[in-house]
């Protein structure tokens, strides 16, 4: 029996796959993936699917659902601050409401991102000035190449925006297309420990919190103000709620574009520009987007839209297709670089598919 790949994913599109193995141990997920590994099967490992967007002809191969769950505190206090082991299936945000609660400060900013633990080191998650490479100790995988646990400390990680060692690390096991050499299976964070978070670094969150930027803010309040700001996005996962639509996304479906200087210097001279490493400049995708022509809605009535809330996330409006959305990413993306010159990235992986 096949199962369709939209009822796991936040887009709710994709086809069928071939073969679903639900892992609710390490033990378990490590045991699927050294199988399908031994057929020369290809496999695509998804836990929360909030950043998937899977062809409408889905996965001819093993699908492995991560839901492994739990965390183990291994310090808590003064001296060495929050060291705290997750599993890769555990749901985030009930991980970052935990943080919270019991004072582990530096993922609060990061409140209401949907998916699981194990996704977050491999994207380097991050949102309102945060990012997960922030707090992030160790990383234990498993290597499908090697087939052997391999634990890597952050400073091997790599991390960069939106990328990390993990995510670049793609291998062709079988002579199929490149798949993740490293499947994550815990996460090890250490936190300092207190009741305010880290320095709010984001002007829209800084605002809200009635703090300047640099400032301290409680952990808790943090937290509120992100749920509320994303809530205002739609950006605040309810897998239970089927009437909002803005909801049925992958979140931001391109990353904010990183130019060499003399790129930014051509662009409008309203355009925002942030420094970024190595000399580059990092300007904002959902200004291009808007500036571009595509406001918030576009495509309306559907299937696929903007969100009625925030340019930068495509929509599901509840009977749209994989194919749907990437031609409505494709117009996004080439209707940008013909205003701009720049060429937008998408964020979510794409299975089976392209923006080519």
């Amino acid at each position: 029996m096949t199962t369709t790949l939209a009822d796991l994913t936040t887009l709710r599109v994709g086809g069928p796959a071939r073969r679903l193995v639900r892992a609710r141990t390490e033990a378990e997920l490590v045991t699927a993936v050294r199988e399908a590994d031994d057929a020369g099967e290809p496999l695509l490992l998804l836990a929360g699917g909030s950043n998937l967007l899977v062809a409408d002809t889905g996965f001819d191969g093993t699908v492995v659902h991560v839901a492994t769950e739990g965390l183990q505190v291994a310090s808590e206090d003064a001296c060495g601050g929050g060291i705290v082991t997750v599993a890769a299936g555990h749901t985030f945000d009930d991980f970052v409401a935990t943080a919270v609660e019991r004072g582990w400060a530096g993922v609060e900013a990061l409140s209401g991102i949907p998916g699981s633990v194990g996704a977050t080191p491999v994207q380097n998650v991050g949102a309102y000035g945060q990012d997960i490479a922030q707090t992030v100790e160790t990383v234990r995988t498993w290597d499908r190449v090697e087939r052997r646990q391999r634990t890597f400390v952050a400073a091997e990680l790599e991390f960069g925006y939106r990328t990390s060692l993990l995510k670049r690390s793609r291998v062709a096991l079988h002579g199929a297309h490149p798949e993740s050499r490293y499947v994550v299976l815990a996460v090890t964070f250490q936190f300092p420990l207190r009741a305010h978070g880290s320095p709010v670094r984001y002007p829209e969150l800084a605002r809200r919190l009635g703090v300047q930027v640099g400032d301290l803010a409680p952990a808790r309040d943090v937290r509120r103000a992100v749920l509320e700001l994303r809530a205002g996005k739609g950006m605040v996962w309810d897998p239970d709620d089927r009437s909002d639509h803005d909801t049925w996304s992958a979140g931001s479906f391109f990353t904010n574009p990183v130019l060499a200087p003399d790129q930014a210097d051509a662009l409008p001279a309203d355009a925002p520009r942030f420094p970024a490493d190595g000399g580059l400049v990092k300007t904002s995708a959902a200004w291009l987007i808007d500036r571009a022509g595509f406001g918030k809605g576009f495509g309306a009535p559907g299937p696929a839209t903007l969100s009625t809330k925030h340019t930068l996330a495509l929509t599901n409006r509840g009977s749209a297709t994989a194919t749907d959305l990437l031609d409505l990413a494709r117009t996004v993306a080439d209707g940008v670089e013909q205003a701009f010159g720049v060429r937008l990235v998408n964020e979510p992986v794409l299975v089976g598919a392209s923006l080519d």
